[in-house]
């Protein structure tokens, strides 16, 4: 049976968890910028809030350090730890050691989900990412995927991506053809992001057939110059993206039924 996710980042007050809850999301995700700022006391409110109102919560760690991840766990207790490196990047054996920090989480945290961030190209350019392979490498030590768009470079450099090392908050829409195939190839849920927006999660959704969706940058409020403004969520995008998510839901519920007859 059809059930769509709702993920919506990067909400770093209780205050903001609690409106978008009420608006019906299901998961909440925060994020952690810096390995010496980690320690804030405001999200470690908003996944108690997320808890209490029986929601999901995720984490995200802007840093790799396995013993830096490991205290933020142990202080944030999320139900998702979200690992969004950008994994087309070949300095030295990045994929080996992302592998294996993961296989030592799974280790040392069972009941925790690992959800790792798979980057796809822009639209009509899913042919420059190794998409598809690096799935395949990742399965065993992850519990959900979340496609995200990589900014394709000429030089195949990662200076194009707004946070250096790591992929997502791009703004822009992914190649939803390669997202489909993922979805087909995974034996993982996957959750579709990568510009996903009020105005076209129902069309991303039902092109896909993902197990959920997530908006960061397209949900956010912006400034004068219309501008996204990180960590300020406009609700009423936000309200929209739920309803349109749920028409996307029974669409693809009726599709599943047709099929059944």
């Amino acid at each position: 049976m059809v059930q769509l996710r709702v993920q919506i980042y990067e909400i770093q007050e209780p205050e903001e968890a609690e409106a978008l809850l009420d608006l019906g999301v299901h998961c909440i995700g925060s994020v952690l910028v810096s390995a010496e700022d980690w320690k804030i006391p405001a999200i470690r409110k908003v996944i108690d809030c997320v808890k209490r109102r029986s929601g999901q919560s995720s984490l995200i760690p802007l840093f790799s350090e396995q013993d830096q991840i490991f205290r933020a766990i142990d202080w944030y207790q999320p139900d998702v730890i979200h690992l969004c490196e950008n994994l087309t990047i070949t300095q030295g054996d990045i994929l080996g050691d992302l592998i294996r920090l993961q296989e030592a989480v799974k280790k040392n945290y069972p009941n925790l989900k690992i959800m790792r961030s798979i980057p796809i190209g822009e639209t009509g350019k899913a042919n420059r990412v190794p998409t598809l392979d690096l799935a395949r490498r990742f399965e065993p030590v992850s519990d959900l995927f979340l496609t995200d768009t990589l900014i394709v470079s000429q030089g195949g450099t990662d200076k194009e991506q707004p946070v250096h090392g790591f992929v997502g908050i791009t703004g822009q829409t992914c190649d939803w053809g390669m997202a489909r195939k993922l979805v087909e190839q995974s034996r993982l849920p996957v959750i579709l992001a990568g510009g996903l927006s009020p105005g076209n999660v129902f069309e991303a959704a039902v092109t896909t057939l993902p197990a959920g969706v997530d908006s960061c940058t397209q949900t956010n409020q912006v400034d004068q110059t219309g501008k996204p403004i990180r960590f300020k969520k406009d609700l009423e995008k936000v309200k929209t993206f739920v309803k349109e998510a749920l028409r996307a839901e029974m669409t693809m519920l009726k599709k599943q039924d047709t099929l059944k007859k």
